[in-house]
């Protein structure tokens, strides 16, 4: 990796380990944190930073005890417009509740840490409101987009 670079270290690192995980011999765990340190020659750090931008993608799940799992055969959509589509998928109307990071979590198998950095968003950007006692509710509806 070069030493100095405009777009950030970790997105480029995150880019090299998305292209290695679309290849056809990528197994069904990354190697090592430290093996990935060693093969990019960047820190810790910044293998973990690279590793959550795949995980908020939906591409990988951290198992502990085992690493980090590829994601296969599943819904290759990121973590955000996997719970954009739920306020449609469930029928949600502004004022409704959402559902609680604990079921964020279990029903698309992600971290804590990425439901909330996703839920940030959501809130920034006035889609979700926060009721202190009561959780998350719908505040305005997304607006549809066209994907690919």
């Amino acid at each position: 990796m070069p030493q100095a670079s405009p777009r950030g270290t970790y997105l480029q690192v995150s880019e090299s380990l998305r292209q290695m995980l679309e290849s056809e011999d990528a197994g069904d765990t990354l190697p090592s944190e430290a093996a990935l340190m060693r093969s990019h020659g960047v820190s810790r750090n910044t293998i973990r930073r690279a590793l959550r931008v795949l995980e908020a993608e939906g591409l990988v799940v951290s198992a502990p005890g085992i690493g980090w799992q590829v994601v296969r055969d599943g819904d290759r959509r990121s973590l955000a417009e996997r719970m954009l589509d739920l306020v449609e998928e469930d029928s949600l109307s502004v004022g409704d509740t959402y559902p609680s990071e604990a079921k964020l979590c279990e029903r698309f198998g992600a971290s804590r840490t990425a439901v909330r950095r996703v839920l940030a968003q959501m809130e920034g950007n006035g889609l979700l409101a926060t009721v202190h006692g009561k959780g998350r509710t719908v505040r305005a509806l997304p607006t549809p987009t066209v994907r690919p």
